[in-house]
């Protein structure tokens, strides 16, 4: 089966809709799955999946967009960045591997020096530095001189499971306050284990704590919610940034969930090949799956939901066959979809459907 990664480019500029709207298109090649803007941290998130050839060339135009239409010099927003292209992970999905994801940042970055002269930073699985000894100073450019690019800085880019990145608002507290909130709870700081934790002062005089949750098997947004409640910390609203897998999806996560997006993705995908067949039927069956993507981008982070996109990505498999539009990046997008829905169906819910899971699962086998 086609071997399929995602990456979430890390781009600073998230208030001017045009840079944003150019980043976004120039990532066609891939298949896009989510752009989440934040003006206060003036930062957008990306969020894309592919095979390796087609999310390479995707990343390069996003990153030449990048470079091009931002400027760090007239920059301002409270989240730390060392470039224009901030931060691009290469995560593995599916059965694909952490190291192929650090070959594919190797690749990546070699083009991005040869061909735009915009150092690079690698961090990451196989790499000997972090992103915050990069934002600290603390790590040269892998490739480069120690000069930045003078408007567009640097690029980190490197291989990384699966995360969450996840903010709450709080309350009744003052940025001191708040970041000595993030230093105990990270796990660095004898904290929560898998938890990377800033904390920020927005527009309106609000206080936010911002974590990355990077060993999603051992810290969830949930378990941490619970963490900050059993300390007494008042809080507020809670935010996803970019998409959560399944497996670590709180209520936050709702419509933001990755193996729906996927799914999305490739029944959009599908629609757009089986209404170019023409015929009456054909047309009629590409707006049913442009409805099923919709219904699939937009599903709630919880059991039920879970378990009904599991079985209808799984689902589309078959009918991309009966359309004729059937290729081995469409069923590997929805298998990774179906599998990873799969994974997060708790012991509990898997009693009360015994019947559907078990279903799901020959379907799956």
């Amino acid at each position: 089966m086609v071997e399929l990664f995602e990456s979430v480019p890390n781009f600073s500029e998230g208030r001017r809709t045009d840079v944003i709207d150019a980043i976004t298109g120039a990532a066609r090649g891939a298949y896009h799955l989510d752009t989440d803007a934040d003006p206060d941290h003036n930062r957008v998130v990306v969020s894309l999946a592919g095979p390796r050839a087609r999310l390479v060339e995707a990343l390069m135009a996003t990153i030449r967009t990048a470079v091009e239409e931002i400027d760090l010099t007239d920059h301002e927003g409270v989240h730390p960045r060392v470039g224009a292209a901030d931060v691009v992970p290469i995560v593995p999905l599916g059965a694909a591997s952490l190291d192929t994801a650090r070959d594919i940042a190797h690749e990546l970055g070699g083009r991005v020096w040869r061909e735009l002269r915009v150092p690079v930073y690698f961090y990451g699985h196989g790499e000997h530095r972090t992103l915050a000894d990069i934002r600290a100073g603390r790590a040269a450019p892998s490739l480069g001189g120690l000069d930045l690019h003078p408007t567009a800085g640097g690029v980190s880019i490197g291989a990384r499971r699966p995360l969450v990145a996840f903010n709450v608002i709080l309350y009744d507290i003052d940025i001191a306050g708040a970041r000595a909130l993030a230093r105990s709870i990270r796990e660095s700081g004898g904290g929560l284990h898998g938890v990377q934790a800033l904390a920020f002062e927005l527009s309106g005089s609000r206080v936010q704590l911002s974590m990355n949750l990077f060993r999603i098997e051992l810290t969830t947004p949930g378990d941490v919610i619970a963490e900050l409640t059993r300390r007494g910390v008042p809080l507020g609203a809670e935010q996803v940034v970019g998409l959560s897998p399944a497996i670590a999806a709180n209520a936050a996560a709702g419509g933001r969930l990755l193996e729906g997006r996927l799914a999305s993705a490739a029944a959009a995908a599908g629609a757009d090949a089986t209404e170019a067949r023409g015929d009456e039927e054909h047309i009629a069956l590409a707006n049913r799956m442009r409805r099923e993507a919709g219904q699939l981008a937009a599903l709630r982070a919880d059991q039920d939901m879970i378990l009904a996109g599991a079985e209808r990505a799984a689902a589309l498999i078959p009918v991309l066959r009966a359309a004729g539009v059937h290729n081995d990046e469409l069923e590997a997008l929805l298998d990774v979809a179906a599998r990873g829905m799969r994974k997060a169906i708790t012991e509990p819910t898997a009693a009360v459907y015994r019947a559907r899971v078990d279903a799901l699962d020959a379907r799956l086998a």
